[in-house]
């Protein structure tokens, strides 16, 4: 009897990085990788999303909520504008959003919170208004 095929890593990568961000996030990041880069979105795929977002221990709700607060505070702004975009595949609520964003606010500083606070606003807005992503 054969031994049945395991997804490799990058494949589970591959998947859940769709279903986070989304068919057309992953189609043009695709699209724009070179061999200078390849290497990298390698490992992205592979660590990130094939690793650490496929772990069971947590829903991707919360890995949404803690990834925004870790990108707001470190002021890493693009990024989480895109993981904000994601919550409409991951569950996380406005709600839940601000909720993380006030911890940044207290454990990470108030000017990341302010910065970050005045993007998720501009992100919800745009997708309330269906403001393609």
């Amino acid at each position: 009897m054969p031994i049945p095929e395991t997804k490799s890593r990058r494949q589970i990568g591959e998947t859940t990085r769709r279903q986070v961000l989304s068919d057309a996030h992953v189609e043009q990041a695709s699209a724009a990788t070179t061999a200078f880069d390849e290497p990298f979105q390698a490992l992205i795929t592979e660590a990130a999303w094939g690793t650490l977002w496929a772990r069971n221990e947590w829903t991707r709700r919360e890995r949404s909520m803690v990834t925004i607060a870790l990108l707001a505070a470190l002021g890493h702004t693009e990024e989480m504008a895109m993981h904000i975009r994601a919550t409409v595949r991951t569950g996380a609520s406005e709600a839940d959003i601000r909720e993380a964003l006030l911890h940044v606010a207290i454990y990470a500083g108030v000017p990341s919170a302010n910065t970050a606070f005045r993007i998720a606003k501009q992100v919800f807005a745009e997708m309330r208004e269906g403001v393609p992503q």
